[in-house]
């Protein structure tokens, strides 16, 4: 994957695609939950592909604001549409607890990365959270839902 295509990718998933007709728009990160139709853990893992591919653009001294806020809104919006008290889901009872659980393992690895990135804490220490989500899916510890 090319930056340019993780780029375009990130802002899909999180709903800013220039496209309006972008199939992430209803399926990616955040269309999978408004409206709620399961999570799909492939939308989760593009991202972390797509973020590892463009990890270098976030330690510029001058950083692409539309990406950062594609990044912001992922975190931001998966949370307040998901897992806040009185968000949408939970209000709604649309989200199990499981699956409120495994979103906010999976928004916790990614904004940690992004932070990590940020800071320019490396890119081996912003994905270590990844890599060990890795690893317990493929049966080295407990074991993740997966679909």
């Amino acid at each position: 994957m090319t930056t340019a295509e993780a780029h375009d990718l990130l802002l899909a998933h999180a709903g800013a695609s220039p496209d309006p007709d972008h199939p992430k728009f209803t399926d990616g990160f955040l269309g999978m939950l408004r409206p709620y139709h399961g999570l799909r853990e492939h939308n989760f893992h593009e991202v972390m592909q797509a973020l590892r591919t463009i990890s270098p653009t976030l330690q510029y001294a001058a950083l692409d604001r539309e990406l950062v806020s594609a990044l912001w809104g992922i975190c931001h919006f998966g949370r307040a549409w998901a897992l806040e008290t009185g968000s949408m889901l939970q209000r709604n009872g649309l989200i199990t607890p499981a699956d409120a659980g495994r979103l906010d393992e999976w928004l916790s690895i990614i904004s940690y990365a992004v932070a990590c990135l940020l800071d320019d804490s490396g890119v081996e220490e912003a994905f270590q959270p990844y890599e060990f989500y890795l690893a317990e899916a493929q049966g080295y510890g407990s074991t993740s839902a997966s679909n």
